[in-house]
């Protein structure tokens, strides 16, 4: 490409000038010539988006910094629709991931500079072995972090319950997993009873995360209420499953305080998830299984219980019945002894009963002539203290008495038969009797 010289203050001579057309020109020349084939690139793919009508995905693919997380480097990519037809469905197939933003990518492009449009990249091939490798690094990172925590191993520590029966479920409501689970449990050939309260939440998409984790929130404000929680899914794509791997959602499962047990329906390897739930089982039918399994096992102890406590009862009852038995063929000699002991006793006590009933009543005739004496005392004493009471009666009544009273000089004022006390409660023209020790004046109240 030849030199092109400026030199200011010249006006034009001896400079080249071109036209955009010729500088792109230009460009498209030394890009082809630098890229005549095609690269292996490694990026992180950003905005994909596909054209509804031609079938053809556009995008960008962007670096960036490692440590500080800023944007480094940018390129407009292009996947035609033929290619792209056979390319996402190997790639989803492959890394169980859907073609989307945010996966890091190994892509064989061809390197492009148009006039018009400018710099891009045209796909033509995609290595899932690399987006595979970054995954897994990333799954082994949120481990590794879950771990270091020490959060990894709480919910599987926690006691499964006895008795499994009120189930707190994590689903969508239009499941078809959400339904067999239920089937299945009522249907149980044992006849539990399990009592089930669904908390919506999606199971696939970008909001998978979010939408568990705050269904979680809601079961912890009703603990008290359930034994477990169940989080199933029926049925779905494989590459829906990488919500499951999210640090979030495994850092609330595995420090709830209920066991949980993932049932989302796949044969694959599990999610974090799964590793982090108190139980894994591969599908919703099977989580329901496990759950009627458990009861089983409940009954199964209930009725060894039984027959431990049958036989001890049934040797119990055989000891007692051999003691009885003994005791029964002892019984005769034992009562025969026990009867020649009482009479002896008898005959013992029928020798010293005369002597001893008479020095009883001798004691109780000395007892009775001291009691009769003190009696006659005591009446004594009642009668005069009582005769003394009366007569002290007598005179505080005599004293209390009106006509007592108006011996001493005073004078009783009454209305209407009754003895007035207050002078408030007359008025004028109110008739008054005022009683003497020798008779009565009869009086009307003037002021």
């Amino acid at each position: 490409m030849p030199e092109i010289n400026v030199e200011p203050g010249s006006a034009g001579i001896g400079r080249q000038e071109l036209s955009l057309l010729e500088l792109n020109n230009r460009i498209r020349g030394v890009v082809n010539d630098a890229f005549p084939g095609t690269c292996w690139v490694r990026a992180e793919m950003s905005d994909v988006r596909t054209n509804a009508s031609s079938g053809h995905c556009y995008l960008e693919f962007i670096e960036k910094n490692p440590v500080t997380g800023q944007l480094v480097a940018r390129a407009r990519g292009s996947i035609w629709a033929k290619t792209f037809r056979m390319l996402k469905p190997y790639f989803e197939m492959e890394t169980g991931q859907l073609f989307a933003s945010g996966l890091k990518v190994l892509v064989k492009v061809s390197v492009e500079f148009h006039e018009l449009y400018g710099y891009s990249l045209t796909v033509l091939d995609i290595d899932p072995a690399y987006t595979m490798g970054d995954m897994l690094r990333r799954r082994m990172e949120i481990i590794r972090q879950l771990k270091e925590e020490g959060v990894f191993a709480l919910n599987k520590e926690l006691p499964f319950p006895v008795l499994p029966k009120r189930i707190a479920v994590i689903t969508s409501p239009t499941a078809a997993g959400y339904e067999d689970f239920l089937n299945q449990l009522a249907n149980n050939r044992s006849g539990y009873p399990f009592y089930t309260k669904l908390f919506p939440a999606l199971m696939q998409g970008e909001r998978t995360e979010e939408s568990v984790i705050a269904a979680l929130d809601r079961i912890y404000n009703y603990l008290d209420y359930f034994d477990v929680v169940v989080i199933i899914r029926g049925g779905g794509a494989t590459s829906d499953l990488n919500s499951f791997d999210s640090y979030l959602l495994a850092a609330n499962c595995a420090q709830f305080p209920l066991p949980v047990i993932t049932g989302i329906g796949h044969e694959r390897d599990d999610t974090i998830l799964d590793m982090v739930a108190h139980t894994r089982m591969k599908t919703p039918t099977a989580v329901a299984e496990f759950l009627i399994g458990r009861m089983d096992a409940a009954a199964v102890a209930l009725e060894g219980l039984q027959q431990e406590v049958s036989e001890l009862a049934a040797g119990i009852l055989l000891k007692q019945k051999n003691y009885l038995q003994l005791l029964g063929a002892r019984l005769p000699v034992v009562a025969v002894n026990r009867i020649e002991r009482n009479r002896s006793y008898l005959q013992m006590v029928d020798n010293k009963l005369p002597v001893s009933a008479s020095a009883l009543l001798s004691r109780r005739r000395s007892s009775l002539g001291t009691m009769q004496m003190q009696l006659q005392n005591r009446v004594t004493a009642r009668l005069a203290e009582g005769s003394r009471f009366i007569q002290l009666t007598e005179q505080f009544i005599k004293m209390a008495s009106p006509d007592y009273v108006l011996k001493r000089g005073y004078s009783l004022t009454l209305k209407d038969g009754k003895i007035i006390k207050h002078a408030t409660g007359l008025t004028s023209g109110d008739e008054l009797t005022t009683r003497f020790m020798d008779g009565e004046v009869k009086s009307i109240v003037e002021k």
